[in-house]
């Protein structure tokens, strides 16, 4: 029988994967739009440091609610 719950290596794993996945959309979409490397890499970094300051405030905000927990 296998565990309902994932492991944090696991969890770790699957985190940096998703977010090298989206950066490169990211770079890729900024890049077809601008045809500016730089100006995409700017625009990348920053969306990639607003989304992880979003998750976070998002994960600690969720942590304070009980719906759907088993509680």
């Amino acid at each position: 029988m296998t565990s309902l719950h994932e492991g944090r290596k696991r969890s770790l794993t699957k985190a940096i994967l998703w977010r090298v996945i989206a950066t490169g959309i990211t770079l890729a979409v900024a890049y077809a739009h601008t045809g500016l490397l730089d100006q995409s890499l700017k625009i990348t970094i920053a969306i990639a440091i607003i989304s992880t300051i979003g998750y976070y405030i998002h994960e600690r905000v969720w942590s304070h609610v009980e719906w759907g927990n088993g509680s």
